[in-house]
């Protein structure tokens, strides 16, 4: 037999069994050709009864279901036990059987290919786990974990000579890219100039395009545009297209408009347009994706859809088309609202995560500069949703906080339905049906439960509806930064107004601040309180003409004590009266009175913590004194200081003050926790993820704490974290410290603060007690520390 005819032979057997190994013909075989991975669950759900105890050809068809459909939770078990199933011999995934049934013919034809050729119909599994595996890591960005599964890839080496060259670029095209993901960019260029030396000339040609996207991806990963973008610009051959028609003829996709390798195209034109954008290429990058956007199938796939739309503004901007490009970022954001969470991401496909912040900057940018401020202000309140979602995305266990639990609960489930789930990640049949069940589901959790609906979809108030909830006294400046852009917008029961403030040297301002701030021992702090003043404060205070103030700050002004700034003549805390909110938004949920309690203060005090170093004698003192001449109130120190006490008395009291250690995380905000004593039932670490399910309904939770971990200025999620999980948990109000004070201080602030609260409010308690220590204590460093956040009454 010539190599020729050989090579034919090969060709016409995979052809019919497509490149991916599964079965053209039966309802899993047309619901992955048509890239219906809703139904291609589904069916292949009906035939893994039992995951433990499924064949690999019945499993690997639910695995690919899932890896497309973003189904983390459960792709990974389903690649565990075929990995299981392989270490048993059970290798082959090409369900020869059913393509029998499912047409005899095409069987017929594909054996008589696959014997003309000499090689198995069977095909083994191995190297395609792997590369699904390592795909899914990178999505999610554990990059080391996609880095050794594609090592396992290239070690799985297949039997078949036909599959040889496949293998070689798919398990190498992986670990590239994943090592570029990683940030290893020695061994990413090494590995792709690896790749790039693979041939893929006749008749590998069909492999072409897999070996030139893995380098687009991996060069776009590296940010090497236009060397991404010239091996996106190479044509395919004749001979390629030929057999690409050839493959959609027989599988009868030609004649419904659509092509059974699209779901492969359309990320890699996209890569060409993106990459075209990167490098200049203008007028190229929007002819492409204009063609794109009429592509119904891009619909299907959001995380590349929104990304298009984005870019698309960003030429409409560069055109001077302002209008057109915040229409553009409006789709943008309406594509990424409806999906839930950011880890359902297309990294492995386009070699990038996109920064969907990005888009509510732009947005914000552009309404802003065509003056249309309600609407930017807006979208700053639906931008600091939307990082809040990011945030809780992976949690499901939320407490209900209001409504009916049993309701909640079933309209949660219902919101998170893994069929409802697959239709908004890219399955195309019963679209309208599967959207009005989500919108429904939505809009019952949001009338029974508004502020759990606000965590697990992007929620915010309209500006006249939170113009509303602002008292005729109080002023709110909310500000919005996002380098360069730094925003203030300020709102009264009277109207709104924007302003442009200088961003220069934000960030390194609030990093000098923080550091004199650290000790009492510093004495630069106040000509960088007075330029934060004049560059936060200063554009803004003329059109204020009251005492009380809203702040909600944004990215590192989170770190910055307001109440410490300085005009020249006093600081901030000597005018006004301050209160912190982690958007304006959260006024709708703040309860205007306080749940009757029969308990009044409940204080943690001195944890024992397992090690003397982290004692605190004077927080053990504090929480003494505060409880000592207040009725049915309680304090806990040493070992009872514990979460498991928390849990048990909480509920009861109207106040809960806790004296103890802090740790903040600012690259894992849910693990930021308050340290209480380990005991049978708790690990000693209140974390911000077990805020959100647990339900307290405290009017007041005190946060005097030992700050660690905050020295690092972040996106503030670290120190927003703990307040906003109190507050989910039903606190109306928290105080709490931005950085480590000293004991002594804190003790005789928070000894006047519960003192001054028989007499007025919190806000105002705060602040009394605050100047009070100033005047024992003059450095900033023991009185500025403190912040109130949510209800001020």
């Amino acid at each position: 037999m010539s190599p020729k005819f050989k090579i034919y032979s090969v060709l016409f057997a995979v052809i019919l069994l497509s490149g991916c190994a599964t079965d053209l013909m039966g309802k899993k075989g047309s619901a992955m050709m048509a890239a219906r991975y809703g139904d291609l669950e589904k069916h292949a759900l009906e035939e893994v009864p039992d995951m433990a105890k499924s064949k690999t050809v019945k499993l690997f068809p639910l695995c690919m279901a899932y890896a497309k459909l973003k189904k983390y939770n459960k792709l990974f078990p389903c690649l565990d036990q075929v990995e299981v199933n392989v270490k048993n011999g059970d290798t082959n995934m090409v369900d020869i059987e059913q393509m029998e049934k499912d047409s005899p013919f095409m069987m017929g034809l594909a054996k008589m290919g696959s014997g003309m050729a000499g090689v198995s119909l069977e095909q083994d599994v191995s190297p395609y786990l792997y590369i699904m595996r390592a795909e899914a890591f990178m999505d999610i960005g554990e990059y080391g974990k996609a880095v050794e599964d594609a090592k396992r890839g290239i070690a799985a080496k297949p039997k078949q000579w036909n599959l040889e060259k496949w293998h070689e670029i798919n398990t190498l095209g992986a670990l590239t890219l994943a090592y570029a993901l990683g940030g290893d960019r020695e061994k990413a260029f090494a590995h792709a100039k690896q790749m790039e030396a693979i041939s893929t000339s006749y008749p590998h040609g069909l492999l072409a395009i897999d070996k030139h996207v893995w380098l687009a991806k991996t060069y776009v990963a590296l940010g090497e545009y236009q060397r991404a973008l010239h091996f996106m610009e190479i044509k395919e051959s004749f001979f390629d297209g030929f057999a690409r028609g050839v493959a959609d003829a027989m599988v009868g996709s030609s004649t419904r408009g659509e092509s059974m390798w699209e779901f492969q195209m359309l990320p890699a034109e996209f890569l060409r347009y993106k990459c075209q954008f990167e490098v200049g290429k203008f007028k190229e990058a929007k002819a492409g994706y204009d063609e794109l956007l009429k592509k119904s199938k891009i619909r299907d796939n959001g995380d590349i859809y929104w990304l298009i739309l984005f870019d698309r503004g960003r030429i409409a901007e560069k055109e001077g088309d302002l209008k057109g490009a915040a229409g553009y970022y409006r789709q943008a954001v309406d594509v990424i609202e409806q999906q839930r969470s950011t880890i359902n991401t297309e990294t492995s496909k386009i070699g990038f995560v996109g920064d969907k912040q990005a888009v509510y900057r732009q947005l914000v940018a552009a309404l802003f500069a065509d003056r249309q401020y309600a609407a930017a202000f807006e979208y700053v309140e639906r931008s600091k949703s939307r990082a809040l979602v990011d945030m809780l995305a992976a949690k499901q266990d939320f407490a209900v906080v209001s409504g009916d639990p049993d309701k909640v609960k079933n309209l949660l489930a219902m919101a998170s339905n893994a069929e409802i789930e697959a239709m908004l990640q890219g399955a195309v049949t019963e679209k309208p049906q599967t959207r009005s069940l989500v919108v429904s589901a939505r809009q019952q959790l949001q009338g029974e439960s508004p502020e759990l609906a606000s965590l697990i979809n992007v929620s915010s108030l309209a500006t006249s509806e939170i113009q509303a909830l602002i008292p005729p006294d109080e002023a709110l400046i909310e500000y919005y930064y996002n380098a360069p852009d730094l925003i203030a917008f300020v709102l009264t029961d009277k109207g709104l107004s924007a302003v442009r403030l200088d961003s220069g040297s934000l960030l390194e301002s609030v990093r000098q601040y923080r550091k004199q701030l650290e000790s009492a021992n510093t004495v630069g702090y106040l000509d960088l309180s007075k330029q934060l003043y004049n560059q936060l404060l200063r554009p803004v205070v003329a059109q204020i003409n009251v005492k009380k103030l809203i702040i909600v700050a944004h990215g590192p002004l989170h770190y910055l004590p307001f109440n410490a700034l300085h005009d020249g003549q006093d600081y901030l805390i000597e005018r006004y009266s301050l209160r912190m909110l982690p958007s304006a938004s959260v006024l709708k949920y703040l309860r205007a009175e306080p749940v009757a309690k029969q308990g009044n203060l409940l204080a943690f005090g001195n944890p024992d913590l397992g090690n003397p170093q982290f004692d605190l004698a004077y927080a053990q003192d504090e929480a003494i004194a505060i409880t000592k001449n207040r009725p049915q109130s309680k304090v806990l120190l040493r070992k009872d200081a514990n979460e498991t006490a928390l849990r048990q008395y909480g509920g009861g009291f109207r106040y809960l003050h806790f004296a103890t250690h802090g740790e903040f995380n600012a690259d894992a905000p849910l693990k930021s926790a308050l340290r209480l004593a380990k005991d049978e039932q708790s690990d000693g670490l209140l974390t911000v993820d077990k805020l959100y399910s647990i339900k307290l309904d405290a009017d007041l939770v005190t946060l005097s704490a030992c700050e660690t971990g905050l020295g690092k200025i972040a996106n503030g999620d670290d120190v927003v974290g703990l307040t906003r999980g109190f507050l989910y948990a039903g606190s109306r109000s928290i105080v709490a410290s931005l950085w480590q004070v000293d004991d002594l201080a804190t003790s005789y602030l928070m000894t006047r603060f519960y003192d001054n609260l028989q007499q007025t409010d919190k806000r105002e308690a705060l602040r009394q007690a605050q100047l009070d220590t100033r005047k024992k204590y003059a450095h900033p460093f023991y009185w500025a520390a403190f912040q109130i956040t949510g209800s001020a009454q």
